[in-house]
């Protein structure tokens, strides 16, 4: 019959119409010979379907024609060229764990024509396009809403890669907090996610997918280790795969996750958007008080002392010690406490500020920060001793408070602090002596520049500017540091608050926190009324509109109860020039201890 076509072992026949699933799944399909070129339907069961998108080539299909001994000959040979060519490692699976671990595969009840046809139904650790319906590991299917969050995780893993229907567009970390935040709450998790992330990674033949499912791998080892049970089975993963881009980096990765702990929430947009991007690196834009900024490598694992650390040495200062990094976002400025993860403490801030801040009339509040690094602490400050320090951190944080009027001073001090500002500005250059009265907001505290007229401020500054003669910038500002070092405000934070607990006080209070404690100062007068040590207080508290203090015992103790927004800043601060205080304490016991 015309219709029918006619061919003899070994032939190719090229497909017109139909797929090679169609071939498979259908008793006829229709194509051409393509050593006869003639077309015509033929019975699926007598081909044998090549899985490929271009032409094979010829040896592949001289294949089909040989004897069973010939083609064992040579595959064999092809086989030793191959590995001639290049020592290829086979890629390490989860099958040896899996034997342990992992719940027993579902019992197979179908024909064994259907069982070839699904060989790898059975092999879970092998890449899967179906979504899981139970957990893979034995101790996560015991809990039913583990079990639950599990099989959740796998369909966002599963849509991450690209194997998976996922209609509307999202946000970029909408995925991988679907598919870490159950791990980071729950330890069997960890584990749960790490050998589904594997799984789809072994025998995944699709290139997009695969490349997915490393990004997956690569944020999954910067998050936290796996057990010690799974943990040799990992890095056998990665090492056998070492000629992927980024297995060497995983393996570091875990290394770093061993020695540093789990975090706490999941990757940051930052961390994500880098590797989609390629990159395995992640810099960080620092700013510091003297309008400079520089860029510094933070990885998942760094902690907020380390990252401290690696800036103090860049910027050459002779000790980290009472610095911290800032976090600004929207209009808080928040220090990081040096435990933590710095991704971890800026994508808590940035979840807070959602929750804080909903979405008004379609507008997302802006979730943009800045990372500031400044000396928060000031108990060892002594100009002089850190001229670094001094230069970039110390005048920079202390003439913006000295300009807002906070501390009692002499007119005499006024007009040499003046003249030592001018000199850091300007050097030598005298042209700009007509312009003082113009900047004495820059040159002389708010509250006394009308004191003068602004003639006099000028005589008056010019006169103590020429007795400086020949000083440099940096010699300028270590002068400008030193008197203000004789002040008891010295290094202090400042807070405006309203009390209304003590009738002697006035109801705005200035309250300045250093290292000799908390002061309670006069804001017109600038006296100070009261200097409460850190010995003397018992207990604070903070909220979004006020700050709490109680001094001596809760029993016979007085409390002072403050309205101020910055209650979180303060209570921060008390916070951590108290422990400050302890650490020292303990230390010169144990050092006396050692010495006796």
């Amino acid at each position: 019959d015309s219709s029918f076509l006619s061919f003899s072992k070994g032939d190719l026949i090229l497909l017109e119409e139909h797929t090679g699933e169609h071939v498979l799944t259908s008793g006829w399909a229709h194509g051409v010979n393509d050593r006869t070129k003639k077309r015509g339907a033929f019975p699926a069961d007598s081909v044998y379907v090549l899985p490929t998108v271009t032409r094979p080539q010829y040896d592949i299909v001289a294949l089909v024609t040989m004897s069973p001994d010939q083609r064992k000959d040579s595959i064999s040979l092809s086989q030793l060229n191959m590995m001639e060519s290049e020592e290829k490692v086979k890629p390490y699976t989860l099958e040896e764990f899996s034997y342990d671990h992992f719940r027993p595969p579902p019992k197979s009840t179908l024909s064994r024509v259907m069982i070839t046809k699904g060989r790898g139904k059975d092999k879970l650790w092998c890449c899967s396009r179906e979504p899981l319906k139970q957990p893979l590991l034995k101790k996560v299917l015991n809990h039913e809403e583990l079990s639950q969050d599990a099989c959740l995780a796998f369909i966002a893993i599963m849509k991450y890669m690209g194997d998976y229907p996922s209609k509307r567009t999202r946000s970029v970390n909408e995925l991988t907090d679907q598919i870490f935040e159950g791990a980071l709450k729950a330890e069997p998790l960890k584990d749960e996610i790490f050998c589904q992330i594997m799984k789809q990674l072994t025998e995944n033949h699709v290139k997009y997918s695969e490349e997915k499912g490393w990004e997956l791998l690569w944020l999954c080892t910067g998050l936290f280790p796996p057990s010690n049970n799974l943990l040799p089975h990992v890095q056998k993963f990665l090492q056998s795969r070492k000629h992927h881009p980024l297995a060497p980096d995983c393996m570091q990765r875990l290394q770093k996750a061993l020695r540093n702990g789990s975090r706490k929430y999941p990757p940051h947009l930052v961390e994500v958007e880098a590797i989609q991007h390629k990159t395995t690196q992640i810099f960080h834009k620092v700013y510091f008080p003297d309008d400079t900024d520089e860029a510094f490598e933070v990885e998942s694992s760094t902690k907020a002392k380390d990252f401290c650390l690696n800036i103090s040495g860049r910027m050459r200062l002779k000790s980290s010690e009472g610095f911290s990094l800032f976090v600004k976002i929207s209009d808080k400025v928040i220090s990081v406490p040096d435990g933590d993860f710095f991704f971890d403490f800026v994508r808590h801030l940035t979840d807070w500020i959602k929750k804080a801040r909903p979405v008004k009339d379609g507008i997302v509040p802006s979730l943009t920060y800045q990372v500031y690094f400044m000396k928060k602490l000031w108990t060892n400050t002594v100009p002089g001793k850190d001229s670094m320090a001094d230069s970039i951190f110390h005048y920079h944080q202390e003439l913006p408070k000295y300009l807002r009027g906070y501390h009692k001073c002499t007119p005499e001090e006024v007009f040499q602090l003046a003249a030592l500002i001018y000199r850091v500005k300007f050097e030598e250059d005298k042209s700009q002596f007509i312009n003082i009265s113009k900047m004495l907001k820059e040159l002389v505290p708010q509250d006394q520049i009308r004191q003068l007229s602004p003639d006099d401020w000028k005589r008056s500054i010019v006169a103590c500017f020429n007795k400086h003669a020949g000083k440099t910038r940096e010699e300028a500002k270590l002068m400008f540091l030193k008197i203000v070092y004789k002040w008891p405000t010295f290094g202090s934070a400042f807070f405006e608050v309203k009390q209304a607990t003590d009738p002697n006080f006035p109801e705005i209070l200035l309250i300045a926190i250093n290292k000799h404690g908390v002061s309670l100062i006069d804001p017109k007068t600038k006296d100070i009324l009261m200097t409460h040590p850190f010995t003397k207080i018992s207990n604070w508290s903070s909220g979004n509109t006020y700050f709490h203090i109680t001094i001596g015992n809760l029993v016979r103790g007085s409390k002072l109860l403050c309205e101020t927004s910055l209650g979180y800043k303060m209570d921060d601060l008390l916070t951590s020039y108290i422990s400050q205080m302890l650490t020292t304490m303990t230390k010169q016991r144990s050092s006396r201890g050692n010495s006796k």
